[in-house]
C-alpha cells in the first residue's frame, strides 16, 4: 500500500482548465491532491465543473509538479502512465469515496 499524505478535500475555488488534443478548453474542478512518498510524486483527481452533484462524472487524474504554494491549478500536470501508479491512485480514490459516503451517512 501506498503511503500517501496531504489529502485535501476540494473547495469550490480550486479550478483547472484543461485542453484537449483538438484545442478545446474545459473547466474542471479539484475532487482532492495528496501525495504519495513511495512515488515521490503529488497528485490531483479532478471532475468536470459542468457537472451536477447528482450525476455520475467522469474523474480525471494526474501527477503534478505543485507551484510555490503546493497548488495545482498553476503547476505543470503529467500523465499516469505505469498501471501500479494507477492503482494506488484508484485505491486512494476509493478510500475518499468511501470516507465521503460515510461521513453524509452521518
Amino acid at each position: 500500500m501506498a503511503n500517501n499524505e496531504h489529502v485535501t478535500p476540494g473547495d469550490d475555488n480550486q479550478q483547472i482548465t484543461l485542453i484537449d488534443e483538438k484545442g478545446n478548453e474545459e473547466l474542471y474542478q479539484v475532487l482532492f491532491t495528496f501525495d504519495s512518498e513511495d512515488y515521490g510524486k503529488s497528485y490531483v483527481l479532478l471532475y468536470p465543473a459542468s457537472e451536477s452533484d447528482n450525476q455520475e462524472v467522469e474523474i480525471q487524474a494526474f501527477s503534478f509538479t505543485p507551484d510555490a504554494n503546493g497548488d495545482a491549478s498553476s503547476g505543470d500536470l503529467f500523465p499516469i502512465e505505469d498501471d501500479e501508479e494507477w492503482d494506488m491512485v484508484e485505491e486512494v480514490l476509493n478510500t475518499f469515496l468511501a470516507d465521503d459516503d460515510s461521513n453524509l451517512q452521518d
